[in-house]
């Protein structure tokens, strides 16, 4: 007579059950992970409007947030029930929930702290001025023209963004920022040396936003002061972009 499990019926529903909600939420991941993917690439081919692609993201986010909950609830179900079968698939789609969650979640975080704005200049006094790119910019929703609360709300959200000085000529620091430029991989748009006025533009990844720089460089004593401005076409928030281009572009150019 087996006396080990005297009542297995239980035992073996609820390890069914957690064996089921394993396999609902490595399904649910997957296609979450799919949808994460999709929106990028098909506005890029104008298949969708930029808010159909956010609202695809962000079902996307929501969606592997809610797997990520089932798996985790699948993998007590199975550890309870002692049951070792569905334990891979529920810690698999654990892992796959979070993983596609965590971006969006990510960026929900940064639109929720940083400032909302689009435009970042290491001078906003005074911020570089673009010219030859002004052609290209024709139609985009984002104007050139500088705003004083722009640079207020930078300087409270990104304290850190400032000229480059450096301690060589203007001529040698104008090479050495085009050369950077260049590094980075933007689309350089002009190089004019008489001005000392670089201009280029930088396309995101995912969506395919372009995203306008300018480099100015002037004389500082016997040296140069480098102001880089970075202005988005599109979008009233960058979600930190600019600030974060501009910053690797002036950490490289000062270690050049």
């Amino acid at each position: 007579m087996n006396i080990t499990n005297p009542n297995p019926g239980p035992e073996r529903a609820g390890a069914r059950v957690g064996r089921l909600f394993a396999r609902l939420a490595l399904m649910t991941g997957a296609a979450c992970a799919v949808a994460a993917l999709l929106p990028g690439p098909a506005y890029r081919m104008q298949w969708v409007s930029l808010a159909t692609g956010f609202s695809v993201l962000r079902g996307a986010t929501y969606g592997a947030i809610g797997a990520a909950v089932a798996a985790g609830l699948a993998l007590l179900v199975l550890l309870l029930m002692r049951a070792p079968k569905g334990r891979a698939t529920a810690v698999t789609a654990l892992v796959l929930g979070l993983v596609v969650a965590a971006p969006g979640l990510h960026l929900s975080r940064q639109a929720q702290q940083l400032p909302k704005i689009h435009d970042i200049s290491t001078d906003t006094a005074d911020p570089p001025r673009f010219v030859e790119v002004l052609p290209l910019r024709q139609g985009a929703r984002n104007p050139v023209e500088y705003r004083p609360e722009t640079g207020a709300q930078q300087k409270i959200g990104y304290p850190d963004i400032v000229p480059l000085r450096l301690d060589v000529p203007p001529a040698r620091a104008f090479q050495r920022a085009e050369v950077v430029a260049r590094a980075m991989g933007w689309q350089i748009v002009a190089v004019d040396a008489g001005a000392l006025r670089i201009e280029a533009t930088d396309t995101t990844l995912m969506f395919g936003f372009k995203d306008d720089i300018v480099i100015r460089v002037r004389p500082l004593g016997q040296g140069s002061l480098v102001d880089v401005r970075s202005l988005s076409r599109i979008g009233g928030s960058d979600i930190g972009a600019n600030a974060r281009r501009v910053r690797l572009f002036l950490k490289k150019l000062a270690a050049a």
